[in-house]
């Protein structure tokens, strides 16, 4: 099936099997290995990328359903200066150890500072929590996105 979709601000238009999961088009087809393939089921969060500013499963979601939309991977948010402060965070939190469950932290708290306003750490902690991280705790990742809501506030 022919798809036309703006990946990371760019154009794209292939044909794609009706079957393809939208992380295996981004990773196998477009070479956009920044968000990582964990589960396939849609539990770890490995894979979760924005489509039109919404956090989602790539593992779950088939490309065939992102045709028409935006979608911004983990590489596209490095070009972004809108995330700059995040990134920086997770840097200067140490909100990062072996980097496998990062893309889709950056991406879940993406979601949540587009949304606007100053969550608690409860809220923070709770949007979050879909994506497992088996190195740091999460102690340092609702610290790494507070300091940011807090500096954007």
């Amino acid at each position: 099936m022919k798809i036309s979709i703006s990946v990371n601000g760019e154009h794209v238009a292939m044909d794609v099997a009706p079957r393809m999961h939208l992380i295996d088009m981004l990773r196998d087809r477009l070479d956009l290995t920044g968000s990582h393939v964990g589960c396939e089921h849609g539990v770890c969060g490995a894979c979760t990328i924005l489509l039109d500013g919404v956090a989602v499963r790539g593992c779950l979601v088939l490309a065939v359903q992102a045709d028409g939309c935006a979608v911004l991977t983990v590489e596209g948010m490095a070009q972004d200066a809108r995330f700059d402060d995040l990134r920086a965070a997770f840097v200067a939190h140490n909100a990062l150890q072996c980097g496998y469950c990062t893309p889709g932290m950056l991406a879940v708290a993406a979601e949540l500072l587009d949304a606007g306003g100053t969550p608690d750490r409860e809220a923070i902690r709770a949007h979050m929590s879909g994506n497992y991280c088996r190195c740091t705790g999460y102690q340092a990742i609702i610290d790494a996105v507070e300091t940011v809501m807090k500096a954007r506030a």
